[in-house]
C-alpha cells in the first residue's frame, strides 16, 4: 500500500454491564472490507461500570489498539467503520444526543480526542443481531472474569 493511498477499516464494538453498574466487559472485532476478521478483543473492564461506560470503554480501546497496530503515521489514511448496537454512543459520537453524565463525558471527549487522528470514522446504530461476534466476546470475558471468583 503507497502512504498516501487510503484504507478501509471495519470495527464492531460492544460492551455490556451486568448489574448497571456491575461487573463490565468489552468486545472488539477488526474486520477488512471483504469482511475479513483480522483482529479480536475481548476484555474484562471490572466490577463497576454501567453499561454506557462499558461502551465507550469498546471504543476507546479500538482506537487505541489500531493505533498501536498500525502506528501513527498510518492511521492518518484510514476510513475506519465504526458498528455498535449502542444507539446512545452513536449519536453522540455524531452530535445528535447532549451528554448528560460527567462520566460519559469525560468518555466521549477521550473518544473524540483519539477520532481526529484518523482520516475519516463514520459511526453506525446496527442491530444487536449484527453485533453477535462482539457481543459475544463481553460475553466471553464477563463468563471467565466470574470463573476466577
Amino acid at each position: 500500500m503507497k502512504n498516501n493511498q487510503t484504507e478501509k477499516i471495519i470495527v464492531f464494538i460492544d460492551g455490556g454491564s451486568r448489574g448497571n453498574p456491575g461487573p463490565s466487559a468489552i468486545g472488539v472485532a477488526i474486520y477488512n472490507p471483504k469482511g475479513d476478521m483480522l483482529k479480536s478483543y475481548s476484555h474484562y473492564l471490572g466490577d463497576t461500570f454501567t453499561n454506557n461506560e462499558a461502551e465507550y470503554n469498546a471504543l476507546i480501546f479500538a482506537f487505541k489498539k489500531l493505533k498501536s497496530l498500525l502506528g501513527k503515521k498510518k492511521i492518518k489514511n484510514i476510513e475506519l467503520e465504526v458498528n455498535s448496537d449502542s444507539e446512545l454512543l452513536v449519536k453522540q459520537m455524531q452530535g445528535l444526543y447532549k451528554i448528560t453524565s460527567l462520566e460519559i463525558q469525560k468518555l466521549f471527549l477521550e473518544s473524540w480526542n483519539l477520532k481526529i487522528d484518523f482520516k475519516n470514522v463514520g459511526f453506525n446504530a446496527i442491530p444487536r443481531e449484527k453485533n453477535k461476534v462482539a457481543d459475544k466476546l463481553v460475553n466471553d470475558a464477563l463468563n471467565q472474569s466470574q470463573k476466577l471468583f
